[in-house]
């Protein structure tokens, strides 16, 4: 038992080391060639946890050597737009002015039923809406509106706004981030005065406190609804 125990950790670190070299991408995000060697990592990691009698070797090398597979495609794709295309294809119209695009479709292998799923993803329900619609190579299908279906934006309006900033997490579930509180130029006297407005005793019971550029405090306590303070002076 035990030693399933440890051939089953020393996998897992090696398939986690693995995915984290392949980058942060999400399945449905994925190239079709990192999708197949996602695959196969998978079903080569199960064996060697399972099976006594294969050696754990026989798994990590398998697992190397894809990792180095996977490099130099992506290295060649990077290098080589024919490549690229091969491998992973290339985007596809499938919805233009004229409309829909036969052709596109079928060269995808798909119906006007995947279609008309994509776009209303996309957020289009209409086809008469939709000026162009683009299949993507991971299998994501991007809309471009026509211009009187298009979102109306601040710019639009002629508004003028201050830039979004990200906010920086100061507490995050009842431990203050030091690196963050630097950065953000405050003090744990700063977390605590807003504790005492919040009315929360200890910093161990705040599950976030967020400080933005425009000096808005968001401070949530453990199983209690959030509270927000604007124009902050730090």
């Amino acid at each position: 038992m035990l030693t399933i125990i440890v051939r089953a950790i020393v996998i897992y670190i090696l398939v986690l080391f693995v995915f984290r070299l392949m980058g942060k991408r999400q399945i449905g995000q994925m190239q079709p060639f990192e999708l197949v060697l996602t695959l196969i990592i998978a079903d080569l990691a199960t064996i060697p946890m399972a099976e006594l009698s294969v050696p754990v070797l026989h798994g990590i090398v398998p697992l190397l050597t894809l990792v180095v597979v996977h490099y130099f495609l992506t290295l060649i794709s990077r290098n080589s737009t024919k490549f690229s295309n091969f491998i992973s294809g290339k985007p596809v119209i499938v919805i233009n002015p004229k409309g829909i695009d036969e052709k596109a479709l079928r060269s995808l292998n798909i119906t006007v039923d995947d279609l008309f799923e994509a776009i209303r993803g996309a957020g289009y329900f209409n086809l008469e809406e939709v000026q162009y619609a683009i299949m993507e190579t991971n299998g994501t299908v991007n809309v471009l509106p026509k211009s009187d279906f298009s979102p109306v934006v601040n710019k639009d309006l002629k508004l003028k706004l201050e830039e979004n900033s990200i906010p920086v997490t100061l507490v995050s579930e009842g431990k203050i981030l030091k690196n963050n509180v630097n950065l953000a130029g405050v003090d744990k006297n700063f977390i605590e005065k807003f504790m005492k407005k919040a009315g929360i005793e200890k910093i161990s019971k705040i599950l976030v406190l967020t400080l933005n550029k425009s000096g808005t405090v968001y401070i949530q306590e453990k199983n209690k609804e959030f509270i927000t303070f604007e124009n902050v002076e730090v």
